[in-house]
């Protein structure tokens, strides 16, 4: 699942040397301070993650943490909702006390809205390493992340991205319940109620629960004020 790992975000490659990163940080800590505080909210946020994701290559978490926070709000307030996805995914691997959070929240807002498929898939590949082997939290997420990549691609993406997804699937019931072979893996969907999709996303909501708690940086009921369709 080593393409997953690398993150939506490209503003750095993730084999960069140290010298490399700290020409990135210099460089978009310039763009940053030339722009201003007259610049355009949204694109000093992305300026802001810029920013973040060399700190974050550095080592230096906290600060990049400051940095995608900041990134983070004016995203959603701007309705940005991609930037504000690949933010939280940067929060998240900062490893501070609110990444899980984060991460929960970021799973929202990709869940909710029309982001791209594989930056979803992304996040929720991180909820599996997040939960224990015995957890079904493992197998919701993966089947939600099986479920966003056939709706929200189609062609070869799909082909790709699916073919990505059937493997977190196997690799879940593996771990779950020593699954190896196709019959038995189609009967655990069936007992876990996987292939039903409002529960999945049922289940999927109380995981993201438990995850954020009491700690949203938003309020749910006015985002989804928002979409077109309520």
């Amino acid at each position: 699942m080593q393409e997953l790992n690398d993150g939506p975000i490209a503003a750095v490659d993730p084999g960069a040397s140290v010298a490399e990163l700290r020409e990135a940080l210099t460089r978009a800590r310039r763009q940053l301070h030339d722009l201003g505080e007259g610049g355009e909210p949204v694109q000093t946020a992305r300026l802001l993650l810029d920013v973040a994701e060399p700190l974050l290559g550095l080592g230096q978490n906290e600060e990049a943490w400051q940095h995608a926070r900041e990134a983070f709000s004016v995203f959603v307030d701007y309705e940005q909702w991609q930037d504000a996805v690949e933010a939280a995914e940067i929060l998240y691997q900062t490893e501070q006390p609110g990444s899980v959070s984060a991460l929960g929240q970021g799973i929202w807002l990709a869940v909710t809205f029309p982001v791209k498929a594989h930056s979803t898939v992304t996040l929720l590949n991180y909820v599996i390493d997040e939960t224990p082997p015995d957890s079904d939290g493992a197998a919701v997420a993966a089947m939600a992340a099986h479920y966003i990549a056939g709706l929200r691609t189609e062609g070869e993406e799909r082909e790709s991205l699916t073919f990505l997804t059937t493997q977190m699937i196997a690799r879940v019931a593996r771990r779950h319940r020593g699954i190896e072979d196709q019959e038995t893996l189609e009967v655990w969907i069936e007992m876990l109620q996987l292939n039903d999709v409002p529960e999945l996303l049922k289940r999927l909501a109380l995981i993201i629960d438990v995850m954020v708690g009491d700690k949203w940086w938003f309020d749910r009921d006015a985002l989804r004020a928002r979409l077109p369709v309520n």
